[in-house]
């Protein structure tokens, strides 16, 4: 039998060594590593497996609501949900199954949902977002009926704008993250974005509950309200009549409007028309536009470039971001600065042959044949730009200049807003330069060879006609918590006083006879003291480089000019008719506005004996009228006017042209093919007061004579109407109420 070698003691010890050394230098090893991994990167690899073992579910804040002054919502936010699958939960099986389901309830693509639902790579995958309660609802009972755990839902808000297009260019709207992109939406973002909190809860690497329960919710905190001192009413108003003039004198370069109280700065209404509706916001609203871009082929980069300068143009907000030559309603400004620094008088006449003559460059009036011999309120009514030329050598450069500035024309208004801009204007060395005629202060004492913005101009009229004092402009009223309270009131802001209260007055005085007698008296509503100014200003950039000869018509009325309040600015950018002059395009507009916004706010009309002398008047024939021409026409002769309908043109009207009705009375002026369906019901008014029976007319959309005793006899009650009570007739229609004294009646 063989022997077998076995190794000796020392052997078996020097092995026993060599195992115990690397027994113990793994353990080191080990120690080392554990050492490194619990203590020295403790803190590291801490953080780690709490990142990878805690998920956060972000909780939405509120976004603060936008009110108008009067507590009428602009602008909202609502609960809707974040469709998500969590593919780790859901089967191949389930994923077909939710492609077919979730690519009908939801209007997305079919390959799109099988796409998400087999996506293992994340946690979660959105699938829709901004989903209302209904589709929500149908998503979860889809997903319960087929038994499918993987699919939930997220919590988020979207905004709403309850007035669509109202003051779209001046409320804007928010991004697909919530967050203001434009507007009012944008200025005060972070006033009422408010805190997003979050839900913190411990997850396996699948997204699901760990077996030990963890759970941390952190509220958040909503985001303040603001009350706008934008009056709903007054800018649907204003809103109406820019579309139509839109329309009617088709204009190419959009129009813009603001409404301001001359006395504190605030905006009642601003607007740009053509504009956009906000829930739609990235739509194309303007048909001109949208057919526009039907020249392009979809998909390519012009596409692409053309649709961006689309959007970018209808939110632009024309009124505080596109300066323009102001034209002859500067003149307002010019005429304030030469009364306040005594360079002019009252008295002063300037002689007008049709042109002035400023070193070698003769500049034409308007009117070829002159104005003849005129004093400054004469001057001011003709609107004539000799005259004004005369006005602003005798200011001279230094003077001007300051003045200019002092009525803020060198500076942003401080509007809060985003966007606004800055015009562009002369040195005082420019203005001085006699040789330079475009860049003269001749020219400049007219409005033109400057740029300002439509608020810039209006905020200095402001300042001309309330007593001389400049404010800021400014369009937020109070900001307010969660529970209404009020957290901030944005009182006026008087930034400096430009001119005397005895010239102001001398303003009011001159600006009034222009409605009255001049050059404004398409602006003329009888028993409102009007004053205001015209202006029709040359685009000289683009005639420089185009050659083409457009134009920028404007009028500024202001109202009661006893003690001015209100001051609306119409712009009409390139109007495409022949009859281009702001006297004859945009101060009717003006005038329809304020005929519509005065009463609203509780001014009441007061006749002079003149118009007292004829309260029942002819309801002249408009039909084939621009509607407001037509308007203007109506108003001129003591009549109230309702536009209805789409078009620019007036079809039809209610009364009837030939018509004798009250001083007063709303004639209805049609547009479209919308007059035959537009009836109202007749009230049955008998036996009641006149108070109660001029209501009860009113509201039912009737025009109304009064005959018999008259409503002032406090004992009349209404005896005989015209026509029967119920019948359906056309809005607008007279109704002839008889009244008789209760007393005389009694008495037989």
């Amino acid at each position: 039998m063989a022997s077998t070698n076995l190794p000796d003691s020392s052997s078996r010890r020097r092995l026993l060594v060599v195992c115990l050394c690397i027994v113990v230098l793994g353990f080191g090893v080990v120690i080392y590593n554990l050492f490194g991994i619990q203590i020295t990167k403790g803190d590291f690899y801490q953080q780690r497996a709490i990142s990878q073992q805690l998920r956060t579910t972000p909780i939405t804040a509120n976004r603060g609501t936008i009110y108008d002054r009067n507590g009428n919502t602009l602008a909202v936010s609502a609960t809707v949900w974040t469709v998500l699958f969590s593919p780790h939960d859901i089967t191949d099986e389930e994923a077909v199954i939710l492609a077919d389901g979730m690519s009908e309830i939801l209007g997305v693509d079919r390959e799109f949902v099988i796409e998400k639902a087999k996506n293992k790579k994340n946690y979660y995958q959105i699938v829709k977002k901004k989903v209302e309660k209904d589709i929500a609802d149908q998503v979860i009972a889809f997903a319960a009926e087929h038994n499918i755990a993987g699919v939930s839902l997220q919590e988020d808000s979207k905004r709403y704008y309850p007035y669509g297009s109202l003051g779209s260019s001046v409320i804007g709207f928010v991004n697909e993250e919530n967050q203001g992109a434009y507007g009012i939406e944008s200025y005060y973002n972070s006033t009422l974005s408010g805190t997003p909190g979050k839900v913190v809860a411990a997850k396996n690497a699948w997204g699901t509950d760990m077996p030990f329960s963890y759970q941390e919710m952190y509220e958040a905190q909503d985001g303040l309200s603001l009350v706008l001192t934008m009056d709903e009413t007054v800018q649907h108003m204003l809103d109406k009549h820019l579309e139509t003039a839109v329309v009617e004198h088709k204009v190419r370069n959009r129009a813009a409007g603001i409404i301001m109280n001359v006395k504190t700065g605030e905006i009642l209404a601003m607007t740009t028309k053509p504009d956009f509706d906000p829930n739609e916001a990235y739509e194309i609203a303007d048909p001109v536009a949208k057919a526009a871009l039907e020249a392009y082929q979809k998909g390519t980069e012009e596409y692409e470039k053309a649709l961006n300068a689309a959007r970018f143009l209808q939110w632009n907000n024309k009124c505080i971001s596109e300066p323009y030559e102001p034209g002859s309603v500067f003149k307002i400004i010019t005429l304030s600065t030469g009364l306040e620094t005594a360079a002019v008088l009252p008295s002063n006449h300037f002689y007008c042959p049709g042109y002035y003559v400023v070193n070698g460059v003769r500049k034409g009036c308007w009117k070829t044949a002159g104005h003849g011999d005129q004093d400054l309120a004469a001057a001011v009514r003709n609107s004539c730009n000799p005259a004004f030329m005369m006005v602003g050598q005798r200011i001279g450069a230094n003077s001007f200049y300051d003045y200019f500035a002092n009525f803020g024309l060198t500076e942003a208004t401080g509007v809060d807003l985003p966007g606004e801009a800055i015009g562009a204007y002369h040195s005082k060395k420019a203005l001085s330069n006699p040789n330079d005629f475009e860049n003269s202060l001749t020219s400049c004492a007219f409005g033109q060879t400057f740029k300002v913005t439509p608020l810039q101009l209006i905020t200095a009229v402001a300042a001309a006609v309330n007593g001389g004092t400049l404010y800021e402009p400014h369009i937020v009223k109070q900001v307010l918590d969660s529970d209404g309270n009020i957290v901030q009131t944005i009182q006026p802001k008087a930034k400096r006083q430009v001119i005397s209260a005895e010239t102001s007055a001398i303003v009011c005085q001159m600006l009034e006879t222009v409605v009255t007698e001049g050059s404004g008296k398409n602006a003329y509503i009888p028993g409102y003291r009007i004053g205001g100014k015209t202006g029709t200003s040359e685009k000289i950039d683009l005639y420089d480089q185009t050659g083409e000869d457009r134009k920028i018509l404007s009028f500024v009325g202001i109202a009661p000019m006893d003690d001015p309040e209100i001051a609306c600015l119409v712009m009409l950018d390139e109007p495409t008719l022949v009859n281009e002059y702001g006297s004859t395009i945009a101060a009717p507009v003006v005038g329809s506005v304020l005929a519509d916004v005065l009463p609203y706010l509780g001014m009441e009309k007061v006749y002079t004996q003149e118009e007292l002398e004829n309260l029942d008047v002819l309801a002249e024939n408009q039909i084939s009228k621009v509607a407001h021409d037509a308007q203007s026409s109506l108003t001129r002769a003591g009549l109230n006017a309702k536009i209805i309908g789409g078009g620019g043109t007036v079809v039809s009207q209610i009364p009837a042209p030939g018509s004798t009705v009250p001083k007063g009375s709303t004639i209805m002026l049609y547009t479209d093919d919308s007059a035959p369906s537009d009836t109202v019901t007749v009230p049955d008014v008998i036996g009641k007061s006149g108070i109660v029976v001029n209501k009860l007319v009113l509201n039912a959309g009737l025009n109304i004579k009064i005959t018999g005793v008259g409503i002032e006899n406090e004992n009349a009650v209404a005896a005989k109407q015209d026509i029967a009570p119920g019948t359906q007739v056309p809005r607008g229609t007279l109704l002839t109420v008889d009244f008789a004294d209760t007393t005389l009646q009694n008495s037989f």
